[in-house]
């Protein structure tokens, strides 16, 4: 199976099951990671998702070079577009495509091209100190089609980022949480745990409310600053008084912790 999932409680785990290809993305994984995300969209019960790569060697090194072809067999470029507007993008999360919830990326070796850039569309990065960042695609001729040149420069000062596409030569764990790119550097043998348990926290926090921080920050970053403060009066408003808040303040006068079903 070229990924596993499986559900822990409100997690829903997700991981690249190539280590012998260095878990680059070829389409029938990128097909199998569209079913999970929108799994994890449509299920209620499922909260946050947690995305990992198999083996110690790499989260993904990026597309597939050998099943290149098959991405763009279908179509001249003018078609290849149109359709790739409507899609979702490679890897799922990449473009055209949002769970409306939490995705925490545990990021182990190589994190390449295709594979940096599912990392960017993750909310969350934790990371061992043998992962490097790169976007390579330059060298093949090509440019970072799936979203590295909108988020790499959002993530990151431009210039670093555009140092980083244009020759191509990826940067250490170390320098990219100097940078800010990652949230955490823990050991290699604990970081899909520390990942995960991150994940299980964020699931057993009212779900409507991390939702909605999350959308009033993704969206404001596109947004003048008057208008990100007018988005979160809009978003916030709702929550106040709502069941979910009323449960939780209430757990919280208790000294508990509020478990919302």
């Amino acid at each position: 199976m070229p990924i596993g999932v499986r559900a822990r409680g409100g997690v829903l785990c997700v991981t690249l099951e190539r280590p012998e290809r260095l878990n680059a993305i070829d389409p029938e994984m990128h097909a199998d990671l569209v079913r999970a995300w929108i799994r994890l969209r449509d299920d209620d019960r499922l909260r946050v998702g947690l995305l990992d790569g198999a083996g110690s060697k790499a989260f993904s090194a990026g597309i597939d070079l050998k099943r290149l072809d098959d991405f763009y067999a279908e179509g001249r470029p003018g078609e290849r577009r149109s359709r790739w507007q409507r899609e979702p993008g490679l890897g799922g999360l990449t473009r055209n495509f949002d769970p409306g919830k939490p995705v925490v990326a545990a990021i182990n070796g190589l994190c390449l091209g295709l594979g940096l850039e599912l990392a960017l569309a993750c909310d969350l990065r934790w990371a061992s100190p043998n992962a490097t960042f790169g976007l390579p695609e330059v060298r093949w001729g090509i440019i970072p089609g799936q979203g590295g040149t909108q988020r790499l420069p959002r993530a990151l000062p431009p210039n670093v980022a555009l140092e980083m596409m244009l020759t191509g030569a990826p940067i250490s764990a170390a320098r990219a949480y100097e940078l800010g790119l990652i949230n955490r550097i823990v050991p290699l043998e604990r970081l899909r745990a520390e990942a995960g348990a991150v994940a299980a926290r964020i699931a057993e926090l009212p779900p409507r409310a991390v939702r909605t921080a999350r959308e009033s920050v993704r969206r404001g970053l596109d947004l003048s600053l008057a208008d990100g403060l007018a988005l979160e009066l809009d978003l916030a408003d709702p929550l106040r008084g709502s069941p979910e808040n009323a449960k939780a303040v209430a757990a919280f006068g208790r000294k508990g912790t509020p478990r919302l079903g």
